[in-house]
């Protein structure tokens, strides 16, 4: 009995150590080569297989000099603002978070650029404590062993802005018939303005939600100043 459960933890220890190599040397690929695909990529075409449609996926990889500033500023000031600062985690924003849901308010989201890009890139989009799990470990590992400049340039190419779109150069041709950097203020802002809902929001065609959004989008970018950037 104590020979098998030797074996059993010798297996099961190996299986560990995969899985950390496994991980670590998927981190470090990608912090080098471009991002072309992704998993909720793969998730959302598996959808549609399933649901027996079909669903084209748009994306191409820009890499950091031609996305717009006024997009990485956008979308920092949208989603992140403690970007450079935090590690991975933003307790700040989660404390703020915990304490409105218990104040009765509706539980909203405290993740970070680093853990939706851990997301985007290597899980999927289910709520779970599982996936939340490996979404911290992943985002360990971005944390150290990517710069943050890496880890915005990677989230901004493979975020999805619509049903099929993904990434920033496709989202700008999809809304505005622009490049990635050609987007203005106010089209940087509306994109920012509609990723808490990218499949039910429009950056072209704003709701008056999109609008009020994007105006304080844009009041948070003023706030934190281009030199912003130069944190990363």
């Amino acid at each position: 009995m104590r020979g098998w459960l030797r074996r059993l933890a010798r297996v099961l220890g190996l299986a560990l150590l995969g899985w950390v190599g496994i991980s670590v040397l998927l981190v470090l690929m990608f912090r080098v080569i471009p991002v072309v695909g992704s998993m909720v990529m793969i998730e959302r075409k598996m959808e549609a297989w399933l649901a027996g449609e079909s669903l084209d996926i748009r994306q191409q990889w820009r890499p950091w000099p031609a996305l717009s500033d006024n997009a990485k500023l956008a979308v920092l000031a949208a989603e992140d603002q403690r970007f450079p600062d935090h590690h991975g985690i933003d307790f700040i924003e989660l404390r703020r978070a915990l304490q409105a849901s218990l104040n009765g308010d509706e539980l909203r989201g405290a993740s970070t650029i680093s853990q939706q890009t851990a997301k985007n890139l290597f899980l999927w989009t289910d709520r779970s404590w599982v996936r939340k799990a490996l979404e911290a470990w992943f985002t360990l590992w971005l944390e150290l062993l990517w710069p943050k400049e890496r880890i915005l340039e990677v989230y901004l190419n493979i975020v999805e802005w619509d049903a099929g779109v993904f990434g920033l150069e496709a989202a700008a041709q999809h809304y505005f018939g622009v490049t990635a950097a050609e987007l203005s203020l106010a089209q940087a802002s509306r994109l920012a303005a509609i990723l808490p809902n990218p499949r039910g929001l429009s950056a072209s065609r704003p709701s008056n939600q999109v609008l009020q959004r994007s105006r304080w989008i844009r009041g948070q970018m003023g706030n934190l100043g281009h030199a912003y950037l130069e944190r990363l």
